[in-house]
């Protein structure tokens, strides 16, 4: 009976890690998608970013109801507990960037004209490639419990920080020698609030994979001088 209740168990577990892994993917790719389509105006691209949202969504239900039930009927202890937590934690900030790249879409849509010939365009790629590898390498330091990848993403944060603030300088300096651009240039600034967002989540995961893995938690971080915008 023991033996059946462990295999049960374990059985539960692999599960819940594959959710996250299937759900982690498909935001990666929503990240990803999002960026070409706010590169190439490709529209359609963007619809399809923002209705594979919904799948996110479910997921994390489906995430949701098998943590619950995994606590409920296998009443995990100690460090089993702990990866059934922060698996429930994960699929809750994994959901927010696919928000955040599903909000990149939107705003993408917005844009219009002829952006091939919109200099600031340029900024943006490389800082969501920052955020976009944070992603992927988080999600891989979770599935190898991987306690020093987990801390190094925590490390990158400051690089999309930095990125950040260099890009807001930047657009506010185009839009004012360039007033026909504000329309343009403001859901530029939005889509890069959304990515440097993409990056603080990132880092939240990491924090609850060092966690899970080392039962520590990470020391605050300390963070350089940001220029807020509301989210």
């Amino acid at each position: 009976m023991q033996e059946h209740t462990v295999k049960a168990f374990d059985e539960d577990i692999t599960r819940l890690r594959g959710l996250i892994a299937e759900m982690g993917g498909l935001s990666e790719a929503a990240i990803a998608q999002s960026l070409e389509a706010l590169i190439k105006g490709d529209d359609e691209l963007a619809d399809r970013v923002v209705k594979g949202d919904k799948k996110i969504d479910a997921l994390e239900s489906e995430i949701d109801k098998l943590a619950v039930r995994i606590i409920a009927l296998r009443a995990p202890m100690a460090d089993d507990l702990r990866e059934v937590i922060a698996a429930l934690k994960i699929a809750g900030v994994v959901e927010r960037i696919g928000d955040y790249s599903k909000n990149i879409a939107k705003a993408s849509k917005a844009i219009g004209g002829n952006r091939k010939q919109f200099e600031p365009l340029t900024l943006l790629p490389a800082m969501a490639d920052v955020a976009a590898e944070m992603v992927h390498d988080v999600l891989t330091a979770y599935a190898a419990r991987d306690a020093d990848l987990a801390l190094a993403v925590v490390e990158r944060d400051t690089v999309v920080d930095d990125f950040y603030n260099s890009v807001f300088r930047t657009l506010v300096t185009y839009m004012v020698e360039n007033p026909k651009t504000i329309s343009e240039c403001a859901h530029l600034l939005f889509i890069a609030k959304n990515i440097e967002r993409i990056g603080d989540h990132a880092t939240n995961v990491a924090e609850m994979v060092y966690y899970a893995a080392t039962g520590k938690t990470l020391p605050e971080r300390e963070r350089g001088p940001d220029i807020q915008m509301e989210d």
